[in-house]
């Protein structure tokens, strides 16, 4: 099973949102649905603009709570290094000529 470690945006350089899930495409269909009265849905924050995969819980959970820490500045580094036109990419996260597949592999981290 994977984990993942995300950030969402509301707009290119906009509000950023940090989080870690075990689907998600769930997760951010909830954030997308403002399933939840929290802080997304309160700032519009649902495009998902940076992810990464981890093979545990507690490793995507470790590092959402280290990204938190970063100021913003290293957070956009960190979103352009993967995603420099700040593609949403949940609309292709499931389909082979979508997004991901033209970005190449997130980082894999334990």
């Amino acid at each position: 099973m994977a984990f993942f470690t995300y950030l969402l945006a509301s707009a290119p350089y906009g509000t950023l949102y940090c989080g870690h899930t075990d689907s998600l495409e769930r997760r951010i269909a909830q954030h997308r649905e403002k399933s939840f009265c929290g802080f997304t849905a309160k700032y519009g924050v649902h495009r998902l603009v940076w992810y990464e995969v981890h093979d545990t819980r507690a490793g995507a959970f470790h590092h959402e709570r280290r990204l938190k820490k970063w100021n913003r500045r290293w957070k956009i580094r960190l979103i352009e290094e993967m995603n420099p036109r700040w593609e949403d990419l949940y609309e292709g996260f499931f389909r082979e000529e979508g997004p991901l597949s033209q970005l190449g592999s997130p980082p894999s981290r334990g």
